[in-house]
């Protein structure tokens, strides 16, 4: 075990509470919420039914959590993720992104294993020793994405080639995964939207200078990730710290806001199993973290039975659909949804349905 006083301690657990999320609002955060909701409307930032997934009600929420329901800090928050989205066309990036070069980037970053954990949250794997010996081969394939000439300011400043095709990777958690997750009703408080994902992030087999060398890299995502993604992180497990890593730990804290430091758990070796099984069904927790999935770093989904109980014509594992995917929901209120396939092959864009969700 990493033994120092400025790691989180792998023996504390954040309360199992939804306040602040859906359906779960005390009178006073209803009350903020209505007066965020409003001034979002009015600056055209947001538009019941008619906005994209992945700023709903509950992503508005999110923002609203992450500067602890003040309104003006929220408000800021979103003016900038909308205008950093706008310059860097994300949108038309992620519908244009060559599918070659989203699974190279897939790769090499954090993993969706088609799985869930107790509470219903997608679990995610990112082994950082993936990142340090194919970062090489990763920067020549993003070189075939579109430049963005816009030179903006803080907020507004266009993304490296590198990291565009990792936001690729963000949209499809919060276009597709998040609101897939929320379809499936056989969770605790089905009511709630899903709005938050569960790593499992492995870091064994990197040394400090392979950090090192990561380290401007890593800051620079994670940086993004927090500004214009807040709170999609609800635990992160790291596992396989070597002896240096508060060394390493003291330059990730500084990446985050105490919200979400609070949320990373460093595991020692003996740790790892029953701390990961307390909140994830060994059926879907890997095997080399000490549960019975049959699922590696670098394989597609497996989806587990009730998501492909929930969506009809979606596959998984070695049929999963490659690239990007969109969830699009039907505006007629029927709460039918559909799975789009996007992205381009061979230089043509593709608009394939490959699932349908009906309540």
């Amino acid at each position: 075990m990493v033994c120092s006083d400025s790691l989180p301690s792998p023996s504390w657990r954040p309360p199992q509470t939804l306040a602040g999320h859906l359906g779960h609002l005390s009178p006073e955060q209803e009350t903020k919420f209505s007066e965020f909701k409003l001034a979002c409307t009015k600056e055209d930032l947001y538009a019941p039914g008619k906005t994209r997934q992945s700023l709903d009600e509950a992503a508005l929420l999110r923002f609203l959590r992450a500067r602890r329901f003040e309104v003006p800090d929220a408000l800021h928050m979103i003016r900038e993720t909308e205008a950093w989205r706008t310059a860097n066309k994300l949108e038309e990036l992620y519908d244009t992104l060559d599918v070659s070069a989203y699974e190279d980037a897939r790769r090499v970053y954090h993993q969706w294993t088609g799985r869930r954990d107790l509470l219903g949250r997608p679990v995610y794997v990112y082994e950082i020793s993936h990142l340090k010996n194919n970062m090489s081969a990763f920067e020549q394939s993003s070189k075939i994405l579109p430049s963005n000439p816009s030179s903006g300011d803080a907020a507004t400043k266009p993304i490296p080639g590198k990291l565009r095709v990792l936001f690729g990777l963000y949209e499809n958690m919060a276009e597709f995964v998040l609101p897939l997750c929320t379809a499936v009703k056989s969770r605790p408080n089905p009511e709630t939207p899903i709005t938050s994902t569960a790593h499992i992030v492995d870091v064994s087999g990197v040394g400090l200078m392979g950090f090192w060398n990561l380290k401007n890299h890593m800051q620079a995502a994670s940086t993004l990730a927090s500004a214009h993604y807040p709170e999609t992180l609800d635990r992160v497990y790291i596992l396989g710290a070597p002896s240096f890593f508060p060394t390493v730990w003291g330059w990730i804290k500084r990446w985050f806001d105490p919200g979400t430091t609070s949320k990373i758990h460093v595991l020692s070796q003996t740790e790892v199993a029953p701390t990961l099984r307390a909140f994830m069904d060994p059926k879907d927790l890997p095997k080399k973290y000490g549960g019975e999935l049959e699922w590696e770093y670098g394989m597609l989904p497996n989806l587990d039975g009730e998501i492909l109980k929930a969506v009809s014509g979606l596959k998984t594992g070695d049929e999963w659909v490659k690239g990007p995917l969109r969830w699009v929901q039907d505006q007629d209120g029927s709460g039918k949804a559909k799975v789009i396939a996007k992205g381009m092959i061979d230089g043509k864009s593709r608009n394939e349905e490959v699932g349908v969700y009906e309540l």
